[in-house]
């Protein structure tokens, strides 16, 4: 059971990049944050503008100086409900993804303070 702990921790520390490596990599994070975050402003931006425009259309087909019959009236509260509908399940999205990307964040964080770790314990061994 402890060689299969020590393989499995091997495996992982493989995994990261070596200290010398920390500030391309703290450099390739924050490119990749940025990059998130972009992803997500448009995913919220989306999911908003299509709630807004099932709620427009909610409120065309109700106005009164629409002047249309049973069936458009149906029709345009039938198409503004699926869009309401789409713009919800995007924002469920968009909160799903805000998650991932916060999560990834603290995985990070985490990696990188393993890898100052590795560095300070490089400079300065311990006899």
């Amino acid at each position: 059971m402890e060689q299969e702990n020590n393989s499995m921790r091997e495996r992982l520390l493989a995994r990261l990049p070596q200290p010398e490596n920390s500030a391309s990599y703290r450099e390739e994070i924050s490119l990749l944050m940025a990059k998130h975050e972009k992803a997500l402003f448009w995913e919220k931006f989306t999911a908003r503008t299509v709630m807004f425009l099932g709620l427009a259309v909610w409120i065309i087909a109700n106005s009164s100086w629409a002047k249309l019959d049973a069936n458009g009236t149906i029709t345009l509260d039938s198409i503004a409900g699926l869009l309401y509908f789409g713009g919800t399940v995007n924002e469920l999205g968009f909160r799903v993804s805000r998650s991932k990307v916060e999560l990834l964040k603290e995985m990070k964080q985490v990696q990188l303070q393993i890898l100052e770790l590795q560095a300070s314990i490089q400079k300065n061994p311990q006899p």
